[in-house]
């Protein structure tokens, strides 16, 4: 008993920087994780890691204006990825351009536009805690807004539900009979944007999209009904961060790579044993006699 307290619950009980580390995690897990499902079902899964990609300049904008400033990097950094986010909409509903590939170019620009404000200001901002996150070092402010974004996008989730589910499984149904279906879809990349800027803070603008989209990987493995998927995505993706903490604290290693590589690993893992896996597809299937 001993040895598995040590193992997992002391780092917790014994650093105060664990345990931010520790509540930080879970909550980018509930806000992050039922919104990599929403993308996933909308097959816009390559749109988070965009999204995550357009978020830097703002965070580099705001480091250059503000310093090491809570606000001023989340300000930037939503400013940025909203508006990649409507210029990429309005190209797509305006032009003959499809939003994947308005996306993919508005995100290029934003992403070289961060690089050269990072190589050529001449600060010495960490890029490697910009681009990878810095958990551990999490304070109460920062915990304080991950909680708050989480809070607000599980309340507009269970409000907006039915439109947002609509909306992603069959956009030009939802379009033919409300005309809220725009609405939904700015609305849910608002909410994209809000957990990746609240993630970025403690996984960085890389990683932040992994505790996105591998968690609603392993859910679609392991379930065909939604609601199901979304409990079992947000209990991945804090399994992740606990065994990411865990296994950074004992072995040493960086905590962000850490906890996204035990997302990927259950992924892995789901992907060969989960009732819709690999191994179960290649079993002989019953079949209903009559």
């Amino acid at each position: 008993m001993m040895f598995l307290y040590d193992i997992l619950i002391a780092p917790f009980i014994e650093f105060p920087f664990m345990r931010r580390a520790l509540v930080g995690g879970i909550a980018v897990s509930i806000g992050a994780a039922p919104i990599g499902l929403f993308l996933m079902l909308r097959r816009m899964s390559l749109i988070g890691d965009a999204m995550a990609h357009a978020i830097l300049p703002g965070a580099a904008l705001g480091f250059l204006i503000g310093g090491i400033s809570l606000g001023a990097m989340t300000i930037g950094g939503l400013a940025a990825g909203l508006g990649v986010a409507l210029l990429a909409g309005l190209v797509a509903r305006s032009t003959l351009v499809k939003e994947d590939m308005a996306l993919a170019a508005f995100y290029l620009l934003s992403l070289a536009t961060g690089v050269l404000i990072l190589s050529g200001s001449g600060s010495n901002i960490d890029v490697l805690s910009l681009l990878f996150g810095s958990i551990l070092a999490l304070d109460n402010p920062t915990l304080l807004l991950i909680v708050s974004v989480s809070s607000l996008t599980l309340a507009a989730l269970s409000l907006g539900y039915r439109g947002i589910l609509m909306e992603c499984l069959d956009p030009g149904f939802a379009a033919g009979v409300s005309r809220q279906g725009a609405l939904f879809h700015f609305g849910f990349l608002v909410f994209v944007v809000l957990n990746l800027v609240a993630g970025f803070h403690a996984l960085g603008t890389l990683l932040v999209v992994g505790i996105m989209m591998l968690p609603a990987g392993t859910a679609r493995l392991w379930s065909d009904d939604i609601a199901k998927m979304l409990l079992i995505a947000m209990f991945s993706a804090m399994l992740a961060n606990i065994c990411g903490l865990i296994l950074s604290y004992h072995l040493g290693l960086a905590s962000g790579p850490a906890i996204i590589l035990v997302a990927g690993l259950i992924y892995v893992g789901s992907l060969i044993v989960a009732p819709l896996g690999i191994v179960r597809r290649l079993l002989p299937q019953r079949h209903l006699e009559a």
